[in-house]
């Protein structure tokens, strides 16, 4: 039966998914970003469409998902080898640049990138259902609000595409958020686990990953100004010679 307060809660989780996914969206940013650009939305695109699915049949399973802590071990471990691989293996240079997509078993560049985004989803999405389910009992409400989550996230990664186009210096601020990220699950695990006693709130995550793509941003914006600066100077000196 619908009830006004239904629609209360959908309109809660889709602004917690909203919040929630902060740091999802940056993953799969720079994910997408290794591809040409114009396979860039087709391939968020399919791994949006695959994450409906998912979820879908998450929410369904939710008491049997409880169950896979081993999921956020294995998505901390990826994304800490990305964070690894970007500052410790890529020269300075490179960095400055997303990582290029690659083949990965037996699929194309196109596809593997899908896959990968697919999975990072299943990781993120962990959280979000269950806290779903702690709000609401009711599927059709929990299915609403997360889908109409992954949504709003969609808008998100779109704007962090345009952004980190526009200024690569964004790609090493977005790479310590994917440390903190994967960091952060790693430390969830071992709590869970009982080998370590720290809870890591969702607002201190949240405010955590702001206060690095703001300094990350302006940071850039400025190298950004000084090297049209800098170009501009060029060609006016050419002019002069």
């Amino acid at each position: 039966m619908f009830q006004a307060s239904d629609f209360v809660t959908i309109a809660a989780l889709v602004a917690l998914e909203g919040l929630l996914s902060a740091d999802n969206a940056m993953v799969l940013a720079v994910l997408v970003l290794g591809l040409p650009k114009a396979q860039q939305r087709p391939a968020l695109r399919y791994g949006i469409v695959g994450a409906f699915v998912f979820r879908t049949i998450a929410t369904i399973t939710a008491a049997t998902l409880i169950r896979l802590g081993w999921v956020k071990l294995a998505g901390a471990a990826y994304l800490l080898y990305l964070s690894y691989h970007h500052f410790f293996m890529t020269d300075a240079q490179t960095r400055q640049t997303p990582p290029k997509a690659r083949p990965w078993l037996g699929l194309s560049a196109f596809w593997a990138t899908v896959v990968k985004v697919e999975l990072t989803d299943i990781v993120f999405a962990i959280d979000s259902i269950l806290v779903a389910v702690a709000m609401s009992q009711k599927l059709w409400v929990i299915l609403s609000g997360g889908l109409l989550g992954i949504l709003m996230m969609r808008l998100v990664i779109g704007r962090l595409l345009s952004l980190i186009e526009r200024y690569p210096p964004l790609v090493d601020g977005a790479f310590i958020i994917i440390f903190w990220v994967g960091a952060k699950l790693l430390i969830e695990f071992l709590d869970r686990e009982g080998l370590v006693h720290l809870e890591i709130p969702n607002w201190f995550s949240l405010g955590l990953i702001v206060v690095i793509f703001g300094v990350s941003f302006l940071y850039a914006r400025s190298r950004h100004k000084r090297t049209r600066h800098s170009a501009a100077e060029d060609e006016a000196r050419k002019l002069f010679e």
